[in-house]
């Protein structure tokens, strides 16, 4: 089988609100406010999981065995251009701002939301906007930390 390449094949979008984060709706979905467009190449970042272990070894062990723990993300955040006149994106994703963000790879992300496609939700709670230091040769930049509220579905589609 052939390589995907990640190129223009994210989309990501910011949804007020999903009543079922295993089978988000194409309703839902069009309501929210698409982002993929004003992150930064670089700026879908913390959306790795990570499992902690739990140690099962006895005192008579001879060798360290786990199983798996909690799962949790960390240093989750967005990071976006800063658009000139009206920014809704800035305006919305202020401290304390509930909603999902849905991520879509491996299809085009200028292709619609569409029954079967595969996604990801994540229930997140924003942050503080932090501006990104200014630099030569760049746009101006902003991030928005992500706290993931609850337990994400990592492998949901679009009812």
């Amino acid at each position: 089988m052939p390589d995907i390449t990640a190129d223009g094949k994210t989309r990501v979008a910011w949804v007020p609100s999903i009543a079922n984060i295993n089978a988000p709706t194409t309703t839902e979905l069009n309501a929210g406010m698409l982002l993929h467009s004003t992150l930064t190449a670089d700026g879908l970042v913390g959306l790795r999981p990570e499992t902690a272990d739990v140690d099962t070894s006895s005192l008579d062990s001879t060798f360290s065995t786990t199983v798996n723990g909690r799962t949790s993300f960390s240093g989750t955040m967005l990071r976006l251009k800063k658009q000139s006149g009206t920014d809704t994106i800035f305006d919305t994703l202020v401290r304390d701002a509930v909603g999902f963000l849905v991520v879509r790879r491996s299809v085009a992300a200028s292709t619609a939301w569409a029954s079967a496609q595969k996604v990801e939700v994540y229930p997140a709670l924003c942050g503080e906007v932090a501006r990104v230091d200014p630099e030569p040769n760049t746009v101006e930049r902003y991030e928005i930390p992500l706290k993931i509220t609850s337990s994400p579905s990592l492998r949901a589609a679009v009812a």
